[in-house]
């Protein structure tokens, strides 16, 4: 009698045990898809603002888009926020065309973004541009 009552008491543990187990290995799961989808959703948004900031310095500046994208983020005629947006951009493409302009412009001091490019973005730019880590950098632009 006492074994019949270890048996279904081992039976019922076992029995939660893996019910516990496949809902862990669900949520497991769908916290992976959700990160997955995101980073999609991230790196398509991305491209996306790159092909635009690009759109918008070829069509004032005809030619290359990385020539275009340069010459807009050093003219005088565009808003440091607009100028921002190019040099972002030519971090996110990456090409070591850019290193030259890029380098010119920054100092290496703190940001004043009342009066000259964000340094910091100028920094992260750089970096990617010399083969920094890039995580949407398979995505074509």
């Amino acid at each position: 009698m006492g074994s019949i009552i270890e048996e279904r008491i081992e039976s019922k543990r076992s029995s939660s045990f893996a019910v516990a187990k496949k809902v862990v290995g669900y949520g497991i799961s769908f916290c992976f898809a959700f990160l997955f989808i995101a980073y999609l959703a991230i790196c398509f948004s991305i491209r996306s603002s790159v092909k635009e900031m690009s759109a918008e310095a070829t069509k004032q500046y005809p030619g290359d888009r990385i020539e275009a994208l340069i010459t807009y983020a050093n003219s005088e005629n565009h808003s440091l926020r607009q100028r921002n947006r190019a040099v972002w951009a030519l971090g996110q493409i990456g090409d070591e065309r850019a290193l030259a302009t890029l380098e010119k412009s920054y100092t290496g001091g703190p940001c004043d973004h009342d009066n000259s490019l964000c340094q910091r973005e100028l920094q992260k730019a750089i970096k990617l541009c010399k083969g920094g880590l890039n995580a949407t950098v398979w995505l074509p632009r």
